[in-house]
């Protein structure tokens, strides 16, 4: 038999009063000291730090503060001596680009703090690392043509829509090989000729089915016919253990399978499946003829970047944090960005791997793109630099917008979200009108 102990009341206030109160939580912070951070080149920014425990600025404590070029040198290192809990520095560049301020406090616990922010100089300045190589539009040519010689024979397997009003299908279209295009295609029930954009939705880095409730939710929310694709053409819908032993196994290290030969680089076969999906969702009857728009984040950004500028038709893209953009910033000594494709050589960019990708650069399928955009950045975002972001934003020729998150590393924040759907159904009337 189990026996229950009842404490009196009294003997609880004494046991709660012997427990010790955790101590206030100690924070970090760095900002600058303009909201939006943008300054002109030459300008003084100033870097506001603040150690507090609770509510409570932390005396006479001293952090380190490291500034440098979005990540790269210069670098300049000091410590700061907090007066009341906080102190101020200061720093600007003499080009366009961003000054990263990160500060680090070791004091009194066991892992020490770190906080970031950064300041953007003149960011809609910042220019190409380098220009697109020469054959770059015939090397595109030759790869589109190829693929052209792989017939389009989809196979369309219907599957359960999770929403109503909306038909849903697991596409497989062939594809140059290895892979086809794997997706999940939706459109509006009942849906008549010519009565729909198109939308591609493209996934950032790693390895996953594609999403059906992405694609039957555009279907529904934009009236469009919508196809989500994973970035490597696998099968869909397969249990997680699935994605993971490819991603440990065959896909381990994708993003840099390939990068000595422009042939084999592994992106080569990621764009051309953005070109397949594209010409499959413009072949549908359904589709308007007028609007076909690109969306994703990350390494789905990078993808709609590229999808812009290897068909254009592509009428708009919103693009999140993209990736796969200024491979060659190391060539001047600029941050590039993920997956930072071309490695170090005896302190230098290793001149083969720079070549080919200057093939696969998302600021050189900018420049070449006829859609309006969407864009969103984080300034203290270390996967996808600012810099690399605003190199391919600033070759963008047409209509754009872009949307700043000063205190945002690499993330998707709902601000973005929120303008990139009242974005895109803003273009998707104004085209449609008569």
């Amino acid at each position: 038999m189990r026996h229950r102990v009842i404490f009196p009341l009294a003997l609880w206030a004494v046991l709660a009063s012997s427990v010790p109160a955790s101590e206030p939580t100690l924070q970090l912070s760095v900002v600058t000291d303009r909201p939006e951070a943008i300054y002109a080149v030459g300008e003084q920014a100033s870097f506001v730090v603040t150690l507090k425990q609770g509510d409570q600025p932390v005396p006479d404590a001293e952090v380190t503060c490291v500034l440098d070029k979005d990540g790269m040198p210069p670098v300049a290192q000091k410590t700061l001596k907090l007066s009341n809990g906080a102190a101020t520095v200061e720093g600007t560049l003499p080009e366009p680009g961003f000054l990263r301020c990160r500060v680090v406090y070791g004091g009194r616990q066991e892992k020490p703090l770190a906080a970031m922010a950064a300041a953007a100089f003149d960011p809609l300045k910042i220019p190409p690392s380098l220009p697109a190589p020469e054959d770059f539009d015939s090397f595109w040519a030759q790869q589109k043509a190829r693929l052209a010689t792989v017939p389009m024979k989809p196979t369309l397997t219907p599957v359960k829509s999770p929403v109503e009003g909306v038909e849903c299908f697991d596409a497989q279209i062939p594809c140059v090989p290895p892979r086809p295009v794997s997706g999940y295609f939706a459109r509006p029930t009942g849906a008549g000729p010519k009565s729909c954009p198109a939308i591609l939705l493209v996934h950032g880095a790693g390895v996953r089915s594609s999403n059906l409730g992405g694609a039957a939710g555009a279907a529904r929310r934009f009236g469009a016919l919508a196809m989500d694709i994973n970035a490597h053409g696998i099968p869909n819908g397969k249990p997680d253990v699935f994605y993971k032993e490819l991603s440990d196994g065959e896909l381990c290290d994708y993003r840099t399978a390939g990068r000595e030969d422009r042939q084999q680089c592994y992106f080569l076969g990621m764009f051309l499946r953005l070109v397949r999906a594209m010409e499959f969702l413009t072949s549908q009857p359904e589709w308007d003829g007028q609007v076909l728009i690109v969306r994703g984040s990350s390494q789905g950004g990078g993808q709609a970047i590229a999808a812009a500028g290897l068909d254009h038709r592509v009428t708009f893209i919103a693009a999140g944090v993209p990736a796969i953009c200024d491979h060659s910033g190391k060539a001047i000594g600029r941050a590039s960005g993920w997956p930072q494709l071309v490695p170090d050589r005896d302190g230098k960019p290793d001149p083969k791997v720079l070549q080919v990708a200057r093939y696969f650069d998302g600021m050189n399928f900018a420049a070449r793109s006829k859609a309006e955009a969407i864009m969103s950045v984080g300034f203290i975002d270390v996967t996808c630099p600012p810099t690399s972001v605003y190199a391919a934003y600033n070759n963008l020729p047409g209509k754009k917008q872009m949307v700043n998150e000063p205190l945002m590393g690499h993330a998707v924040s709902p601000k973005f979200e929120r303008a990139a759907d009242a974005a895109v159904a803003e273009h998707i009337a104004r085209k449609r009108k008569p």
